[in-house]
């Protein structure tokens, strides 16, 4: 609105040289001046606590204490949309599972609660070392995955910490490949993680099962594969800091009901600091451990590099291909035959375009499992690779031996469509 008086300009002749005005005008500035100063600093105490509760997509959006103290603590992503507002909206447009409870943490208790009946074996769909999994289905009809881990005091801090560390971890990044954290509950009497729900379970599982392991054909494994890629490239080279996961294994690599793969349990999750060591104690999977690790204590992005070199054999092979990591430098391990060691339980390789996408994660896998981190691929550049034209051996696949997969001068990239290698 605009006032009258914004149009006053000054000196005003009529008010010049009056010595009382003046002296009342300065009575009034005085108190004005106050006020104003104390009115600028309430501003001022506003504007910084909103600029503190404001979050950024993936980090903590509201935290609500129970009645029995158990905290449950909410992440909206990229919603916006404030407490107490209609969440059917919100529903429709992102479908966001915190939509439906309207940001409230005791509903959302409540809810996991009463889903899985206070955590009934009947809900169990996994156990391990530190906890276990359960299927939870919402009053919405949303399912899913609550992983509650079991505390005892010989380990409570070490599991408060690596809860903690996986929660911080997953607040800050948001990939595709990524599993997605909706929430957490964490008390000394309940600590518990709210996943999105993976209906196929875990790579090591469906490899594992000779049913399900013929359904993984090989153009979905090798869509598994470049799915894990994108993963850690985003991971190392898009996240600052860096995040080295430090536990890549078959285990922690989820498929959902169109086997799409993404990586999960960042419990063990590190952020790069290259201004620092980075040493570490041993953590991970054995068998997919970095072996610099053993005698270095220093983590790197080149030790997930590694892990994920194993997980690409493995899926490839359909089980750990431990007898021939032990033995790759012999010369009974590299006269092998690609066919020799891949998964049996699938029909032999016929279609050009499939035969190639093999061989090339073959050879990519034996260049991540180098011995010599300095010579291992970075992940960015494995996944410009998955998205380039390349000419791949020009002989027949069944003369391609794990020793010409070790070769870095065997296999190269080219903008050529051309394909030249035989598959009779």
């Amino acid at each position: 609105m605009a006032f009258p008086y914004n149009n006053l300009k000054t000196p005003v002749s009529e008010f010049s040289g009056n010595e009382d005005l003046h002296r009342d005008k300065m009575r009034i500035i005085i108190p004005i001046s106050i006020i104003s100063a104390l009115s600028l600093g309430v501003l001022i105490l506003i504007l910084l606590i909103i600029h503190l509760l404001k979050t950024k997509p993936g980090q903590p959006a509201s935290e609500t204490t129970t009645k029995n103290g158990d905290i449950v603590v909410s992440f909206k992503h990229q919603l916006r949309k404030k407490q107490g507002q209609q969440s059917s909206e919100t529903a429709t447009k992102n479908g966001d599972i915190f939509s439906i409870w309207n940001y409230d943490g005791t509903n959302a208790y409540n809810d996991i609660i009463q889903a899985t009946k206070d955590f009934d074996i009947r809900y169990c769909i996994g156990t391990g070392s530190y906890g276990s999994v359960y299927r939870a289905k919402l009053p919405n009809g949303k399912v899913v995955a609550v992983k509650k881990l079991h505390i005892s005091e010989a380990h409570e801090a070490t599991l408060k910490r690596s809860f903690m560390n996986e929660v911080k971890t997953l607040t800050k990044i948001r990939h595709r490949n990524i599993v997605r954290l909706h929430g957490f509950c964490l008390h000394k009497r309940c600590m518990f993680l709210i996943y999105e729900y993976m209906e196929r379970g875990s790579l090591f599982y469906v490899l594992n099962n000779d049913e399900d392991a013929v359904e993984l054909n090989w153009s979905k494994r090798v869509n598994i594969i470049k799915g894990i890629v994108h993963a850690l490239s985003y991971m190392h080279h898009d996240c600052v800091p860096p995040i080295v996961h430090r536990d890549i294994s078959s285990t922690n690599i989820l498929l959902n009901s169109e086997l799409k793969a993404v990586v999960s349990d960042f419990g063990t999750a590190r952020f790069l600091d290259h201004k620092s060591s980075n040493q570490t104690i041993e953590v991970g999977t054995y068998g997919y451990i970095a072996p610099e690790v053993a005698y270095s204590m220093i983590i790197t992005e080149k030790c997930d590099v590694y892990s994920f070199g194993v997980v690409a054999l493995e899926t490839l092979m359909g089980r750990h291909p431990k007898e021939l990591l032990s033995s790759l430098l012999s010369s009974s391990t590299q006269s092998l035959l690609l066919t020799e060691i891949l998964d049996q339980r699938l029909p032999p390789l016929r279609t050009r375009s499939v035969v190639q996408d093999v061989v090339f994660v073959s050879k990519i896998a034996f260049a991540c499992l180098h011995a010599n981190p300095r010579y291992r691929p970075s992940m960015e550049s494995v996944a410009k690779e998955f998205g380039a034209s390349r000419i791949p051996f020009t002989k027949c696949l069944h003369d391609i031996s794990v020793g010409q997969l070790m070769n870095p001068q065997v296999y190269l990239y080219d903008q050529s469509e051309l394909s030249t290698i035989s598959v009779e």
